[in-house]
């Protein structure tokens, strides 16, 4: 099969998958993304690993959110079906520009950022550079400060397409590997066919060391999260293998208007391995914001 050959098909997957949502242009790039219910405005930012999609993180949550809140949840640019524009650079730079083209694209103001893992640092990163935006934080197995470079995130990088290292990879992920069902595979396997983000990851992520010591992965420095004053609520899972909950806790020690609530028995999943109680956790902060 011929390259051209290969990109019709993919086209036809990602028009029939469910992370398929609405279009828009943020900041000049076609942006797939999710948008339903209404009032104040939530946008969830995903994380990163091959075939990840706003979809494969939020489809559990969002439909219960979209009761309250008006909730966006968008493909970040380079994952997803959010593809790269020609001459296009993945870095810090250009993701704060796809989010905060998303939101003038939206018309929003006063949103609350809630990232999970690398949709964390991008909302930490947005409330640094751009504060009279965001309202607020919602944190879940985010990157901060300097730490070792975990399995989970190793496996990410060196990812290699096929249903059976989809699989593997996704088991690292929750505290209970028996959660990740055949269903859960094939979705996000079908997405990476589409787009499986290894590029972007790349990006992001250190290469891990040849000789098998960790290599160092640098977040948001925690010097600079002394700056930031808006309200944050940290969540984490208490074996969180890809993000360890150290990361975490330094994070809080630095934000200076910050709580914290760490899931037992719950890994780098918080939104999908402790739904229910995810989505308590985060309403209780908004309502509590909203009474300030």
């Amino acid at each position: 099969m011929d390259a051209e050959s290969i990109q019709v098909k993919r086209v036809k997957m990602s028009a029939n998958l469910p992370d398929a949502g609405k279009t828009v242009f943020a900041g000049g790039i076609e942006t797939n993304y999710h948008d339903e219910g209404s009032g104040r405005p939530l946008i969830l930012l995903h994380g990163s690993g091959p075939g990840v999609t706003a979809w494969q993180n939020w489809s559990g949550v969002l439909p219960r959110l979209a009761k309250n809140y008006r909730v966006i949840a968008p493909d970040i640019v380079g994952f997803g079906l959010t593809k790269i524009p020609d001459g296009h650079e993945p870095n810090i730079k250009s993701w704060l520009a796809h989010v905060t083209g998303l939101i003038d694209a939206l018309e929003l103001s006063d949103v609350t950022l809630v990232g999970n893992s690398f949709g964390g640092a991008i909302s930490l990163a947005m409330m640094l550079r751009y504060s009279e935006r965001v309202q607020s934080l919602v944190l879940m197995g985010t990157p901060a400060g300097e730490f070792q470079q975990t399995q989970g995130l190793g496996d990410s990088y060196s990812f290699e397409l096929s249903r059976e290292k989809m699989a593997e990879m996704m088991t690292h992920f929750p505290y209970d590997p028996t959660i990740v069902t055949g269903e859960m595979i094939d979705a996000r396997f079908a997405s990476a066919a589409v787009n499986s983000g290894i590029e972007t990851i790349r990006k992001l992520q250190p290469k891990p060391s040849d000789d098998g010591s960790p290599a160092t992965v640098r977040g948001v420095p925690l010097e600079q999260l002394e700056k930031i004053e808006a309200p944050a609520l940290i969540l984490h899972g208490r074996e969180d293998g890809v993000i360890p909950l150290d990361v975490a806790v330094r994070m809080h020690r630095h934000l200076k208007n910050s709580e914290m609530h760490v899931f037992g028995q719950c890994g780098h999943w918080v939104q999908i391995e402790k739904e229910d109680a995810f989505v308590q956790q985060l309403e209780n902060f908004l309502e509590g914001r909203a009474k300030l």
